[in-house]
């Protein structure tokens, strides 16, 4: 039994429903951030991060700091190009325009490769516009929250470590990392970008960001200062590598309580990565077999691009998102109405990621199949369809 006080049981995108030991380690008393406890405490996170990661590479570094995955963006955008040089964004929804304009306040000149709604890029599409100019990043968004697309990580940096071996490979992992797999060394990407409260599940308010020796070195070859204080990687970086090494040290205060929570998440997740993944899996493939009974179509049409975390799903013509959700909630269950702006008031979301997928024995992903079932006929009754 779960020691939280009865509340709906949140099935979106993030953030996600906390396990109790997680919620519970935030529950520390206060400390120093230069304490030796919590200097262990933060050291062993950034190592398990590693973990996380599939990462061994001592040259590759992460960064946990105070923020939301957006602060990932900026990270990227103020450290690893400048002013004038070329980044292509890989656009699969919302977030591949909101990651392309970050870039572009930063002075970036942006190239957007926009895929159809509810698809992914053809390696000969990417091959193309990789081509026609020098990149200094490519952006990929692994899972676009937006649209439930899962993005061929690996496919994509193998191909542009044949065409352009000098672009920077950076991956938006927000909606991804802790459900779908990601492997930084063996696939060989530059930065993997995500957040604590999707499938990681932390409670929002920390910025995660791998970074490979490659992606170090390009910001330690800037021929201009970065246009940041508090993203830039020249004031972070000795901090992770101070506290990995077991040494105190200071430029702004982390918050004590998540990194003890984040520290929890990540043990339980890296006992087994593999199992995690495959559990995800599993459970993504009931919830769209389920759906597909009710009628439901996918905005990801085609398997091999469908997130295994959430899944988005067009709605009944004639119903609309607020015909739905409160229905669900009146059984107890939150889903996420559209966020896509062209499509937004035809489909919902259903995230299905962390705790809620790991432990069966909480019913969270059965009662959300009773619970639309029931919704929908409600809707439709209500509708006359």
């Amino acid at each position: 039994m779960s020691a939280q006080a009865p509340h709906n049981t949140l099935l979106i995108p993030g953030p996600i429903e906390f396990d109790d030991a997680v919620l519970q380690s935030m529950s520390h008393y206060a400390e120093s951030h230069v304490a030796p406890g919590f200097v262990k405490v933060f050291g062993e996170t950034l190592t398990l991060v590693r973990k996380l990661f599939q990462s061994t590479d001592p040259a590759a570094q992460p960064f946990i700091i105070a923020g939301s995955g957006t602060l990932g963006w900026d990270i990227v955008s103020a450290n690893l190009i400048e002013r004038g040089e070329n980044a292509l964004v890989l656009n699969t929804g919302y977030f591949g325009d909101s990651f392309g304009q970050c870039l572009e306040t930063y002075g970036a000149n942006v190239t957007q490769l926009k895929s159809a709604i509810g698809e992914r890029h053809s390696p000969e599409e990417v091959e193309q516009a990789l081509k026609q100019k020098q990149y200094k990043l490519i952006t990929l968004t692994h899972v676009d929250t937006s649209t439930g697309v899962l993005a061929d990580i690996k496919g994509i940096t193998q191909l542009v470590r044949r065409v352009s071996p000098d672009t920077l490979v950076i991956v938006d992992g927000v909606c991804s990392v802790g459900s779908e797999e990601i492997a930084f060394d063996e696939w060989d990407l530059d930065v993997v970008l995500t957040a604590s409260q999707k499938a990681i599940g932390c409670p929002p308010g920390l910025s995660i960001v791998m970074t490979s020796a490659r992606a170090i070195k390009a910001f330690e070859s800037r021929k201009t200062p970065a246009g940041a204080y508090y993203a830039s990687i020249a004031n972070w970086l000795p901090i992770m590598r101070n506290y990995e090494n077991n040494k105190p040290s200071y430029f702004a205060t982390p918050p004590t309580q998540l990194v003890h929570a984040l520290h929890t998440t990540l043990t339980q997740i890296t006992g087994n990565v593999a199992a995690r993944f495959a559990v995800h899996a599993e459970v993504s493939n009931k919830v769209k077999a389920a759906a597909a009974e009710l009628g439901l179509k996918q905005l990801a049409s085609r398997p091999e691009a469908q997130a295994h975390g959430m899944t988005a799903l067009y709605l009944p013509e004639g119903l609309s998102p607020p015909d739905v959700l409160p229905g669900l909630l009146k059984r107890g269950v939150i889903f996420a109405a559209g966020l896509h702006k062209e499509i937004a008031t035809k489909y919902i979301r259903f995230g299905h990621m962390g705790v809620s997928v790991t432990e069966s024995k909480r019913g969270d992903i059965e009662k959300a199949l009773v619970a639309l079932k029931e919704a929908l006929a409600e809707a439709k009754q209500a509708k006359g369809l």
